[in-house]
């Protein structure tokens, strides 16, 4: 829908949202016949405008915990950083007293940096787009900072930042619905790199695509994950930044880094080996961020091949960094024998992870004809550049039968 969401704003644009989110509720499927209703009530691009809204405010619930309460474009839902990124990102810009968000879009990150808790502080939401400003700053009250929030519609590269300590922005990275290449974005990535010239300390919202020859000598790279899930990279100025790499997994926050200087990485190489026992799979903030051995040193794992991010050891690992896997089988990967050892161990579904080696995995599921009632992870890699392949299971599964009746190379 390219409704305007802001004619929500109005007394019967609120009244007309609140009646879809009636009709709606949480399971929306019959959009097409709750539009038809309201436009029996309420002019047609009113009703068009409030269903599609209740959709973007269902969408938004797993980014914000105020979701039905604030109001999106899809654009602008789609760009916005998660209320948990957002506030991890605002926790360092707590000595600034001005702020600048630059490309403020629907507010999310705006919210974070006007709720910190900076006495007389000010957050300037800058965009260019005057539905983004209004709905950032409705967003805001939604959360009880609009006091603290000032909004200006404007291209950033024309705004005068005199007075301001430090800038967020976040520049856009698609045009409608097309995506640019990783490392471009409007304003360009260079523009808004030169910004550390015009303001004290400056963060630099890119996508965890960023290509690593675009990161600055002196400015911090942090990778965000989610759980799992890679979410952002962002890139922190020389003021603000106290580690050359960063990965940092949310919720709970938890960080490894590389010290400034460093970009390079260790001295010490590490052991390359056979998988052990367990295999670890970094988290893709780590991987992006370079540190795979980084977190091998720290855990007193090893590689299994040089240039694959899998990492082995012979002790049970707990980590946030990195998934830990108990290898119940090991060998060169073979797809019939490991098809027969699968069915063998009853295996019925599985989680195919190819890393090093080519493959389409639906087909070689297919293939593998799996049966049985358990659970496992094959993975197909690479070990000392031979190919290679493993059946691994959650460290708290054994398949049913002890692990020492199938840990065995072929």
């Amino acid at each position: 829908m390219n409704e305007n969401p802001a004619v929500l704003l109005s007394p019967l644009g609120r009244e007309a949202l609140t009646r879809a989110a009636e009709l709606l509720g949480d399971a929306p499927g019959s959009e097409l016949a709750v539009a038809a209703a309201l436009r029996r009530e309420y002019p047609a691009s009113l009703a068009a405008a409030a269903v599609a809204q209740h959709e973007l405010r269902l969408a938004a619930r797993g980014k914000f915990s105020r979701a039905m309460e604030m109001l999106f474009t899809r654009a602008g839902y789609e760009q916005s950083s998660s209320e948990t990124i957002a506030r991890h990102r605002a926790a360092r810009f707590g000595g600034a007293r001005r702020i600048a968000d630059l490309c403020c879009g629907i507010g999310g990150d705006l919210i974070a940096l006007a709720a910190a808790p900076r006495p007389a502080a000010t957050v300037l939401a800058v965009d260019r787009d005057e539905i983004h400003a209004r709905l950032a700053i409705h967003n805001a009250g939604v959360y009880g900072e609009a006091d603290r929030v000032r909004a200006c519609v404007a291209d950033v590269r024309d705004i005068a930042l005199n007075g301001v300590d430090a800038a967020f922005i976040d520049p856009a990275r698609r045009a409608g619905t097309r995506r640019f290449p990783a490392g471009v974005s409007q304003p360009p990535l260079d523009w808004c790199l030169a910004l550390a010239g015009r303001v004290p300390a400056v963060c630099v919202k890119a996508a965890p695509g960023l290509p690593a020859e675009l990161i600055p000598p002196g400015w911090e790279a942090e990778f965000i994950a989610d759980g799992r899930d890679l979410k952002e990279a962002v890139l922190w100025s020389p003021a603000f930044a106290t580690a050359s790499r960063r990965a940092t997994i949310l919720p709970a926050g938890d960080t490894l880094t590389r010290a400034s200087g460093e970009p390079g990485g260790h001295a010490d190489p590490v052991d390359v080996g056979e998988p052990g026992e367990y295999l670890l799979d970094p988290s893709p903030a780590v991987t992006r961020a370079g540190l795979v051995e980084d977190l091998a040193r720290l855990l007193g794992a090893r590689k299994i091949d040089p240039r694959i991010a899998f990492l082995t050891a012979d002790h049970e690992v707990a980590t946030p960094f990195a998934r830990t896997l108990r290898v119940v089988e090991s060998a060169p990967w073979n797809e019939k024998r490991f098809a027969a050892r699968l069915r063998e161990l009853g295996v019925g579904a599985a989680d195919i992870r190819r890393r090093g080696l080519a493959g389409d995995v639906d087909q070689i599921r297919r293939r593998l004809k799996l049966s049985g009632r358990h659970r496992a992870t094959v993975v197909l890699t690479r070990v000392n550049d031979k190919p290679w392949g493993l059946i691994c299971t959650d460290i708290r599964t054994h398949l049913g039968q002890p692990l020492n009746a199938f840990f065995y190379h072929f």
